[in-house]
């Protein structure tokens, strides 16, 4: 498949994902703030499916051998995981990260890399995100083989990127600090305001 082909298929996907009426909901933030978790407790909670990570299966599939040639591959594949969640869904979906966090760590991590079509398709589908829900750092660092910046200086600057990516872009967000309990805690509250906004 080539780069035209990634296109093409990238934007089909996304123009059936974005022309339904489900809420997307992204659970967003650099690595080790709870993402996963978060994504699966509130699927659980409000009874609706969540889009996990497709990164973290490809990085087991290449034995963590990701090269820049990758990227492409990883958005549709985080593509097709957010279209699988989302036909499943009857009001809500919630995302383990989205195409805007692939284009962030592209960025960080294979600089001027990540395939033009990929950002644009990234800018295209932060503008459909009903909320962000922006996982703060201050919580410990849990280690995991796929995990680059444990120290306090790579938190931050992760903790930055990810928070002026929304900034700039101006995009719905609710922070999410403290310790677990209280991270679950605003999340249920920030989506049930949601919902409760659009009368469900």
């Amino acid at each position: 498949m080539g780069a035209g082909d990634d296109t093409r298929w990238g934007r089909r996907i996304a123009a059936t994902i974005m022309s339904g009426a489900i809420r997307r909901v992204v659970v967003f933030g650099t690595e080790s703030t709870g993402k996963s978790t978060l994504a699966e407790r509130l699927a659980a909670r409000f009874g609706e499916p969540w889009a996990e990570e497709f990164v973290r299966e490809f990085w087991e599939i290449k034995a963590g051998k990701i090269t820049g040639e990758d990227l492409g591959t990883i958005a549709l594949g985080q593509i097709a995981n957010e279209e699988r969640a989302a036909a499943a869904a009857g009001r809500v979906v919630f995302l383990d990260t989205d195409l805007l966090t692939c284009t962030l760590w592209d960025d960080v991590l294979f600089p001027g890399a990540c395939p033009p079509w990929v950002r644009a398709e990234a800018e295209e589908r932060a503008r459909g995100v009903a909320l962000w829900l922006l996982c703060d750092t201050d919580v410990p660092f849990e280690p995991d083989p796929q995990r680059s910046f444990p120290d306090a200086a790579g938190r931050a600057r992760g903790r930055k990127i990810w928070r002026e990516a929304l900034e700039r872009r101006g995009l719905p967000c609710v922070e999410i600090g403290g310790m677990w309990a209280e991270r679950e805690r605003l999340a249920v509250g920030a989506v049930q305001k949601l919902l409760d906004s659009a009368g469900e």
